[in-house]
């Protein structure tokens, strides 16, 4: 072994450890280093690592307090602070209009439910150790409950409520779910991998003839958000399939499964979708399209899932009148819309460091009156901008301008708008934007006109690095 290639080295951390874990022991020093054959690939690394530290959802969405921990409430359980709320109230607003643009209803279903319910869904004996149980489940007679972990069975009752026609289908439900997962404290990590979070949760009753339309409407809503959201070339597709090796875990019979599998990958390959194929990651109902995407450290997620259920329509007793007068059994598509909105918002911290689309920001516009005589003019500002819906605020401190003007760069505000004298004067603003920078001065309703069209088409501008 030699060292001879190494051309250039940094020692980038230290931390102390006890031989053995034991504090009678003598403290052991940790050193860790980087080494690179050439300088230049060194210096890029090294930018790599500051880039990452300023992404790193963990430590950014704290400082841009959009989410907290608190010890006393629990590990995987985040505090959603009132910025980071309004960011999420934004997302499902849109989501919600979007998916009943596209023909979906919604439902409201409890947060727990009997174990009965979920012994028919065969989460029971799939899934227990995952759930949060209320109750003592060792006595068969006891009245137990479960937080659940999924929407499913509770949309399928909705569908039970009536007996459906074939003309009645395609039925997709949709609906915002809190749902519960009693993940090891091994996995929490921000807001990536929790405990309790909110999904854009739907479930489509389709008969067979009908799967191959509906399972790519999934795909395109999936790709409109991703879109939208400035995500779509930051994630690869999987085709997630069972384990024939381990049929244990699966429901239904190694033909059963082949064929659905094939079914999808057949849809796939009509999409036009480069996907791979991974065994054993499957649902114990189905295969599923998992979107996936990686962190700012590399570490890959599931952000967006649609599954192919060929299974649970039976267990539940679900059916439709076909044009035969007989009885028949859906197909169920289980899917995510956007996926979960807390890992969502994670993806979306580390993907624009903080810097948001103006559409998605929790304070889109800071007006900055240069003196205390001006507090007026602001106000009316402030006013007038609030009636066309743009989030604002105003900076009525007494320091300099200057310092406002930096303060408000480094909360990622996408607009500020300095008011003084001649402003008030003429109706205006000046306008200084971190897209263009100082944009000069502008009569008030044109700058209401122009973020209104931005807001409102979702647009994505590109950054001026010289301003921020």
């Amino acid at each position: 072994m030699t060292t001879k290639p190494i051309k250039a080295f940094k020692l980038i951390s230290s931390s102390g450890a006890y031989w053995r874990g034991s504090e009678k022991n003598k403290m052991l020093t940790r050193i860790y280093g980087t080494a690179f054959t050439k300088k230049e690939e060194l210096n890029e690394y090294l930018v790599y690592l500051e880039d990452i530290k300023k992404r790193d959802h963990n430590k950014l969405g704290r400082e841009m307090e959009l989410f907290a921990t608190v010890d006393v409430i629990g590990q995987g359980l985040p505090l959603l602070m009132p910025k980071g709320a309004k960011m999420i109230q934004t997302l499902q607003r849109w989501i919600e209009d979007e998916e009943e643009k596209r023909g979906y209803v919604r439902t409201k279903t409890p947060l727990m439910a009997k174990r009965d319910l979920y012994i028919i869904s065969d989460h029971w004996a799939h899934y227990k150790e995952g759930m949060f149980v209320l109750g003592d489940d060792d006595d068969e007679n006891a009245e137990v409950f479960a937080l659940r972990p999924m929407t499913c069975p509770f949309q399928y009752y909705v569908y039970k409520q009536s007996q459906k026609s074939y003309r009645d289908l395609p039925l997709r439900y949709g609906e915002t779910s809190t749902l519960f997962r009693n993940e090891d404290s091994g996995e929490m990590h921000g807001l990536t991998r929790v405990r309790q979070f909110t999904i854009s949760e739907g479930h489509l009753i389709v008969r067979p003839d009908q799967i191959e339309e509906e399972f790519k409407g999934c795909v395109d809503l999936a790709k409109y958000c991703l879109t939208t959201l400035g995500l779509e070339k930051d994630v690869t597709y999987r085709m997630s399939k069972w384990d024939p090796n381990n049929k244990e875990k699966y429901l239904g019979t190694e033909e059963t499964w082949n064929q659905v599998q094939d079914m999808m990958r057949q849809i796939l390959n009509h999409i036009g979708i480069e996907f791979t194929e991974e065994e054993g990651e499957a649902a114990f109902y189905g295969p599923k399209l998992d979107i996936q995407a990686k962190n700012v450290y590399g570490k890959e997620d599931t952000m967006i899932t649609i599954q192919l259920d060929m299974f649970l329509a039976e267990r539940f007793d679900m059916s439709y009148v076909d044009k035969d007068g007989e009885k028949k059994r859906p197909y169920i598509i289980h899917r995510t819309s956007m996926g979960c909105y807390e890992r969502t918002l994670a993806w979306l911290i580390e993907k624009y460091a903080g810097k948001f689309p103006t559409w998605l920001c929790p304070e889109q516009v800071r007006i900055l009156p240069i003196s205390e005589k001006y507090h007026d003019y602001a106000k009316i500002v402030k006013e007038e901008l609030q009636k066309n819906g743009i989030l604002v605020t105003i900076d009525e401190r007494s320091e300099k301008i200057g310092y406002k003007i930096r303060e408000t760069r480094l909360a990622r505000v996408p607009y500020m708008l300095v008011v003084g004298q001649k402003e008030a004067e003429e109706g205006g603003v000046s306008v200084r934007s971190r897209f263009n920078g100082d944009e000069g001065q502008k009569p008030l309703q044109q700058f209401i006109n122009e973020i209104c069209e931005e807001i409102r088409t979702k647009e994505i501008k590109t950054i001026n690095v010289e301003e921020e």
